[in-house]
């Protein structure tokens, strides 16, 4: 069963906005998707090609950095687990605001960002 995201007043219907958030699988709009994926406010990579928490790194982020973004939320399931420090240290290297939460959480805060028209992507690792 999917807990409602929509705790915002959706600006543009065209945006990626995450609608609903339910453990392993997330809905984008009125669409649902499971494993793991990465958005943008206009950008969807699904599958993503990520691999477990633990064993991450820049090359798996390489697709997500084309987008530009000034932020990059990882989602990391039911429970917040981080990556290894030299993924983040890469990632703050390049400018980029890197903050690793629990899935749902990182899907309220990519709402927030995306209704302010922030530069953000949200990477989910959903494990089945």
């Amino acid at each position: 069963m999917f807990t409602s995201m929509k705790f915002i007043q959706e600006i543009r219907p065209t945006l990626n906005m995450v609608t609903g958030y339910a453990p392993g699988e997330v809905q984008i709009g009125p669409r649902q998707f499971r494993g793991p994926l990465a958005l943008s406010a206009d950008q969807l990579l699904h599958p993503w090609p990520a691999a477990p928490v633990e064993a991450l790194n820049l090359e798996h982020f390489a697709p997500l950095l084309v987008w530009q973004p000034e932020i990059l939320l990882l989602g990391t399931g039911e429970r917040q687990q981080f990556p290894p420090a030299a993924l983040m240290a890469a990632l703050l290297a390049r400018r980029i605001g890197f903050e690793v939460m629990d899935a749902r959480a990182a899907c309220r805060t990519y709402n927030v960002l995306v209704s302010e028209s922030r530069p953000v992507v949200l990477a989910l690792v959903l494990p089945p």
